[in-house]
């Protein structure tokens, strides 16, 4: 593909990376502003600060790193190795699910139970969601690298709305549940959006489409952990890569959830004021995340096409 060609399609990414986020923070904002009606601002702010930092902490730290590395590099490689590769995140995934789990339930102080039932089983439900969601890290980096922009917004809107279709319904109907509610909701939402990737790679390999755009995966075995004889598993350019971005990864996460990590280990507001002070930081925030977190994500890959890891600028191809 061109640099013209990978330039347009990376503007459209970022455009409708730009729009998804404009469309969640409404539906977010909308969504807390509802559920404060019906259930107290103790719950939303466990949920929205504590369940949702285990979730986005073990998410970053056992994908992060594998979405650089995958992503660097031209589209003509052996993806065999590369989904190899981004395989192992389910494993790291399980492991850091287990130990953060762990962490939230037995180090960190519980939530009074009279006010927010239910928090042990919101902490196996968040901490599993994160592990579903890294089931569909090879889907995400294929399309990603290959710039399916509607697959993407398809699949974020659906999981969006679907989320919270289930959570208002379930938060009139049944508010005793507490945090049942968002842990159903979260499951929901993660199952959505790894099944949109999983089905539209079933219908689009091996069809037309597919075989005119040179695809280099041709049927979906090719997408699951595959043993190649005579050959290493993986592409060890790319584990080193890894590596080397999994060690910045911590610096990174706590630099964009710093505050959150305070709440949590520190103490420093109850969870009733961490609910509050959760929507009024997404709202100081809306400018980063419109604007400067779609343009970061989509012209990464934008770079990594269109530039050579390791070449001087001269040599680069143009």
């Amino acid at each position: 593909m061109a640099s013209q060609d990978v330039l347009s399609q990376t503007t459209r990414l970022a455009s409708s990376s730009a729009l998804l986020q404009v469309l969640f923070r409404v539906v977010t904002f909308g969504l807390n502003a509802f559920t404060l009606r019906y259930l107290s601002r103790e719950l939303i702010g466990v949920v929205n600060v504590r369940l949702t930092l285990l979730y986005s902490t073990v998410v970053f730290l056992a994908r992060e790193a594998f979405r650089r590395a995958c992503l660097s590099g031209s589209t003509k490689r052996n993806w065999t190795k590369t989904i190899n590769l981004l395989w192992l995140t389910v494993p790291l995934g399980v492991f850091w699910s287990i130990f953060l789990g762990l962490v939230w339930l037995h180090l960190l102080e519980v939530p009074d139970p009279s006010v927010v039932p239910h928090y042990q089983a919101g902490v196996v439900a968040f901490g599993l969601s994160a592990i579903i969601e890294l089931l569909g890290e090879p889907f995400w980096v294929l399309a990603q690298a290959h710039l399916f922009v509607r697959l993407k917004v398809i699949a974020e809107s659906l999981s969006v709305v679907s989320k919270c279709i289930l959570t208002v319904i379930l938060v009139v109907l049944y508010p005793q549940w507490g945090l049942y509610i968002f842990s159903l909701a979260q499951l929901l939402y993660v199952s959505v959006l790894v099944m949109c990737y999983v089905v539209y790679f079933v219908m689009f390999l091996g069809s037309p489409e597919a075989t005119k755009k040179s695809f280099p995966v041709a049927r979906m075995t090719a997408l699951l952990p595959n043993l190649m004889e005579d050959e290493t598993l993986v592409n060890w350019k790319e584990a080193r890569l890894t590596w080397s971005f999994f060690k910045q990864s911590f610096l990174k996460q706590i630099l964009t959830e710093g505050e959150r990590y305070v709440m949590t280990f520190l103490n420093v507001l109850n969870f009733g004021d961490q609910g509050v002070y959760d929507i009024v930081n997404n709202l100081g925030s809306l400018v980063a995340r419109f604007i400067f977190l779609p343009i970061e994500e989509s012209f990464y890959v934008f770079f990594a096409k269109v530039l050579e890891r390791g070449k001087n600028l001269k040599d680069q191809k143009q």
